[in-house]
This record gives C-alpha cells, sequence and structure tokens, in this order.
C-alpha cells in the first residue's frame, strides 16, 4: 500500500544499482510477475541492498486474453540456442514453454533448467512484461495427449502439411492453444500418429528446413499476430 517500504536485495539490487546506476530518489515501479504493479521510488541505499517506498496503491494489471503454450524438444540444443528459443517466447508472451522429451530427443539437464529459469526473468524485466513466462518441468509425448484432447486448437509443426496460415484462416479458436515443435530429425511416426488421434493439427511453416528455435519463433509469432488481429476485428 502507499508509504509502505519493500527491501530489495540480492541479485535485483545488483542490476539496479551497478547496471542502470539508479540512486536515492530515483522512481521505478517493481512488479511481482502476477501482474501486480506499484510506482515508487528508492529512499535510501546501503551496502546489502535498497529501501524502496511506495508512492500510490498497488495495480493489478489482468493478463492478456489469449494463452498459447509451447512444447519444444529443445533439450539436445547447444550453444544457446535453448536460451534463445525461450527468450523469445517470454519477449513473444507465450503464456509457457515446456521442455519436450522424445525419442530423438530423450532428455534435458537440471543445470540447464536451472539456467532457463533465469533467462525468463531478465526477458521477463526486458520486455517489461508483467506477467511472467511459466517454464515447465520437462514431459514425455504421452503426458502432453491429454492437453492437447482438451485444448481447442494444437498446432504441431510438420515438413509438408498444410500451410499454418490456411489452417488458422478455418480456425474458429482465436483464444489460444498449445503449439508443439519437434526435434531436429522430427518426431517419429509413432508420436506424430499418437498426437494427431488425441485432436493435433498437424501444420507446415513452409518450403525450407527449419531449426527447432526457427520453427518454433515462426510458429509463436503467426499465432500471436493472428490472435491478436482476431481479437481486434472482434472488439
Amino acid at each position: 500500500m502507499q508509504g509502505g517500504i519493500v527491501r530489495v536485495q540480492g541479485d535485483e539490487f545488483w542490476h539496479m544499482t551497478k547496471v542502470l546506476r539508479l540512486s536515492t530518489n530515483d522512481r521505478i515501479e517493481l512488479f511481482n510477475g502476477k501482474g501486480g504493479l506499484v510506482e515508487g521510488c528508492i529512499q535510501r541505499i546501503d551496502r546489502t541492498g535498497l529501501d524502496f517506498v511506495a508512492l500510490e496503491d498497488p495495480k493489478l494489471v489482468l493478463p492478456q486474453s489469449t494463452y498459447w503454450h509451447v512444447f519444444a524438444a529443445f533439450g539436445t540444443l547447444k550453444g544457446g540456442r535453448a536460451d534463445w528459443l525461450v527468450e523469445k517466447c517470454t519477449e513473444l508472451g507465450a503464456s509457457s514453454v515446456t521442455p519436450l522429451l522424445t525419442e530423438r530427443s530423450p532428455s534435458i539437464s537440471e543445470n540447464r533448467l536451472d539456467r532457463l529459469q533465469r533467462v525468463v526473468l531478465a526477458a521477463t524485466k526486458q520486455c517489461q512484461r508483467l506477467h511472467e513466462l511459466i517454464l515447465n518441468p520437462p514431459m514425455k509425448i504421452d503426458s502432453i495427449l491429454p492437453q492437447i484432447a482438451q485444448s481447442k486448437l494444437s498446432l504441431v509443426a510438420v515438413a509438408e502439411a498444410s500451410p499454418l496460415v490456411s489452417v488458422l484462416t478455418s480456425s474458429k479458436s482465436d483464444s489460444g492453444g498449445l503449439i508443439i515443435v519437434g526435434p531436429e530429425g522430427d518426431f517419429t511416426e509413432k508420436e506424430l500418429h499418437m498426437m494427431v488421434e488425441a485432436g493435433a493439427t498437424t501444420v507446415g511453416l513452409g518450403p525450407l528446413r527449419l531449426r527447432v528455435e526457427t520453427a518454433t519463433m515462426a510458429l509463436l509469432a503467426t499465432v500471436i499476430l493472428w490472435s491478436d488481429s482476431q481479437q481486434t476485428s472482434g472488439s
């Protein structure tokens, strides 16, 4: 509430004072990743942290009206490619990202998951996103089948399938859904059959062979912009 004081320490304290070079009396906004936002200023700085004083009552910003959940088999990606995928999913507005475990991408290390969580936090701050992306624990194909069955729209990226834009044009759902991208080497026929049987729709992303992170971004960016255009035209 107005006049309340929040103590900021640790990594956020270091980032605010050493990277952003904020000082006493500078006005800032704090958010909690769940839509809570409060404006205030830095009251005091010492060696271990800073005191933030609220200048107004906190606001609660409602989440976006579309929810797209990303399932991508990126456990075996190297050279920062998984970091890039999760960072861009955060920036584009995905609601969640789940590492997908498949026959051709069967694992992801705990150390990598910890690193990806830090990537999510940094990207959330950079793009001023008030509702933090959820990074889920890894899941196998058979574990996501119930979610596919319950979703109004589940899109699986598959080479030579019907073009994504054509599928979206004929779709009646604009509130969100699942996007699913396989590993390098793609899904096995068995895995793809399981998802289609559960209700997923296969979609093509053009004539060229795309990497996991490229396919994920192409699919997510398209559905986010499509959802936005449908919401705008319907309002």
